[in-house]
């Protein structure tokens, strides 16, 4: 106990630092809005925190997991390692804020520890007093890249352009995803994308890593501005992040918190007790601190399930959220608060779906995996039917091939008599019956034709023919002459 603090907590009127995801145009990023508090008495510290607790359903998630083996990488402003409820939990990493701020500076690193607190605070004293994590076991990756609004470089900082924080941000994930952090925890925000930071977030998801970030403070915007929505905060609002808005101890959704759709989900953002860089206590609101919370619950699911993917582990987080809005969904609080213990026994059922075990063999799955699939309907052909296909197609072409030769051949033999007109047989003049049909009775055959179809001889002069004109003629000559 810190018997030589005063107790009771006491709020410092119009202390406040930049907002966490008040998403400006022209500010590079922005950090977490919070209320400063007088330090309290160590275990009245766990008493006002416990609501907090309460609201994601710690308690009851701890038996099963409390984050052993997981290591959470918050990129943020700094974590302070010797303050006493995260002492032993904390691994520094590098610094890509640009500004020249030692870790020395009392400035430095307030907000990121007090993010660090609510994800793996220990406690102290035996655990028993001070801030206690959702995930007091996980230990802490820093990351610094960006400054407090009270850091002597804050002015320097404001002045850069956003594409220098952006490569600052993707730099930070590339180095969480190359030391083995299990989870990212981003309780900050950029008022554009950024494609480096996009890359750098699917490399991430490639590597198993859960991302989760706040959806911003700019929720007061949309009644000011007259706005269908806030404006959208990035990391938030980039495809497998997940996006974390604020509820007040009531679970109503906190007024500056922002609301679109990049909120999947809600957690306590309002007074929510954290511990400083300078070991004080303080009451903290924004989605910073939701995002944190939110944060604890996916170590807790990771150390517990470590084979589980980042979209399962978000899926089970979702699907298991309490207090869901009329309809399941809304922009201000996403599919309901977070229930750390619900979480967990979605995760198990989602594992029963996936692979497990040594020798990565499956458990189960879903749709009852291939022993459920009806067999096809038509057999699968071997290769004996195949050689038997092929077979068949190439004498169906043989066939086609001297089909249309013979035919081709015919109707060149065709072309050395030409067909007479319609109705005549081939080669014979018109007029005449068609081939095999006898000639209509007294039908006298053409001139120079017989009936048998072939030529008579040539006629001589002279001579004469029973029964043809031409005797008769010869014989009416003959009587005019007489």
């Amino acid at each position: 106990m810190l018997t030589a603090r005063p107790a009771g907590w006491r709020l410092c009127a119009g202390w406040r630092l930049s907002a966490s995801c008040l998403v400006t145009l022209t500010a590079a990023s922005v950090l977490a809005a919070v209320t400063a508090a007088r330090p309290a008495m160590a275990d009245s510290v766990r008493d006002a925190q416990q609501w907090v607790l309460d609201a994601v359903n710690a308690p009851a998630a701890w038996p099963v997991s409390q984050g052993q083996g997981v290591l959470v990488a918050v990129i943020d402003s700094g974590v302070e390692p010797s303050v006493s409820d995260l002492a032993g939990s904390v691994v520094a990493g590098p610094d890509y804020s640009g500004v020249g701020t030692k870790p020395s500076d009392p400035n430095w690193g307030m907000h990121g520890t007090w993010m660090a607190s609510l994800i793996a605070g220990h406690g102290h004293d035996g655990g028993a007093n001070g801030i206690s994590g959702v995930a007091p076991k996980a230990r802490v990756l820093s990351i610094r890249v960006l400054p407090d609004k009270k850091d002597p470089a804050w002015a320097q900082y404001e002045r850069e352009h956003t594409s220098r924080g952006q490569r600052a941000l993707a730099r930070a994930i590339k180095y969480a995803v190359a030391h083995r952090a299990g989870v990212i925890s981003m309780s900050l925000g950029y008022g554009a994308s950024s494609r480096v930071v996009r890359s750098a977030l699917q490399d991430a998801l490639e590597h198993k890593v859960v991302v989760i970030a706040s959806s911003g403070n700019s929720g007061a915007s949309t009644t000011d501005q007259r706005r269908a929505h806030a404006p959208y905060s990035f990391p938030a609002d980039y495809p497998g992040v997940l996006g974390v808005a604020a509820v007040d101890q009531s679970g109503n959704p906190a007024n500056f918190s922002s609301d679109n759709l990049s909120v999947q989900v809600a957690a306590p953002g309002v007074q929510v007790p954290a511990q400083g860089r300078d070991g004080q206590y303080w009451l903290v609101s924004g989605t910073s601190p939701a995002c944190a919370l939110t944060s604890g619950v996916a170590a807790l699911i990771k150390s517990a399930y470590p084979r589980l993917s980042p979209a399962l582990i978000v899926r089970a987080i979702i699907s298991s959220a309490r207090h869901r809005p009329a309809g399941g969904y809304d922009d201000q609080v996403g599919f309901g608060t977070v229930d750390a213990a619900a979480a967990l026994s979605a995760a198990a059922h989602l594992t029963s779906y996936v692979q497990t075990g040594h020798g990565l063999r499956p458990a189960s799955y879903f749709g009852g995996g291939p022993a459920a699939i009806p067999p096809p309907p038509v057999r699968p052909r071997g290769l004996g039917q195949l050689v038997l296909f092929c077979l068949l197609a190439a004498a169906c072409l043989t066939l086609t091939a001297t089909a249309a030769s013979r035919l081709v051949l015919a109707k060149s033999r065709g072309a050395v008599r030409p067909a007479g007109p319609a109705g005549a047989a081939p080669g014979w003049p018109a007029g005449m019956p068609p081939a095999g049909m006898p000639p209509p009775a007294g039908m006298p055959p053409p001139a120079g034709v017989s009936w048998n179809g072939e030529s008579p001889p040539a006629a001589t002069p002279g001579d004469s023919q029973p029964g043809q004109a031409q005797s008769g003629q010869a014989q009416a000559g003959q009587g005019d002459g007489e």
